[in-house]
């Protein structure tokens, strides 16, 4: 992807229904800004290319981000242009089985995939979804606390702002 992009996709887990908000975001000039695309998420699918050792290396600098900056995002790690590799296996830059120890060592599900063609794309979004209702059923869901500026009693309130 160059710059960014959203798209909503829904998807049918058993009885549920699941939209998936999805950003995207593939030029690295806008790396500064990625914070705000990936604050909050529950799933991140981290792509690299195939054919392109350094690519990921890069992925996992992006791994790395997510698992400080969003402690309860699920990670899973896409390898593209997987067509390209039906065509040549000479291509593949990044060794399937390094790739799968690492998604193995960071807890993420693995997939290679072609935009060109479909190839498991439509698989990855669905265990996307799956996982997330899965978890969220187990999963209790707390509010962050705050402060309710509507509150008028206390002696906090009154000692510091009325006297």
């Amino acid at each position: 992807t160059i710059g960014a992009a959203f798209v909503a996709k829904v998807m049918s887990v058993g009885d549920q229904t699941v939209t998936l908000g999805i950003w995207t975001a593939g030029s690295e000039r806008y790396e500064a800004m990625s914070r705000i695309y990936y604050r909050g998420a529950r799933a991140a699918v981290v792509c690299y290319d195939l054919t392109d050792s350094s690519s990921f290396q890069r992925a996992k600098f992006w791994v790395n981000e997510l698992q400080n900056c969003e402690e309860g995002c699920r990670i899973y790690l896409c390898g593209t242009k997987s067509d390209l590799l039906e065509e040549d296996r000479r291509k593949r830059g990044v060794d399937f089985h390094d790739v799968q120890d690492y998604a193995d060592e960071i807890k993420a599900e693995l997939f290679e995939t072609s935009s060109k063609t479909g190839q498991s794309v439509d698989e990855l979004f669905q265990k996307v979804a799956e996982d997330y209702v899965q978890f969220s059923a187990f999963q209790v869901m707390t509010e962050e606390k705050g402060v309710d500026l509507g509150q008028r009693s206390g002696a906090y309130f009154y000692s510091c702002c009325h006297h």
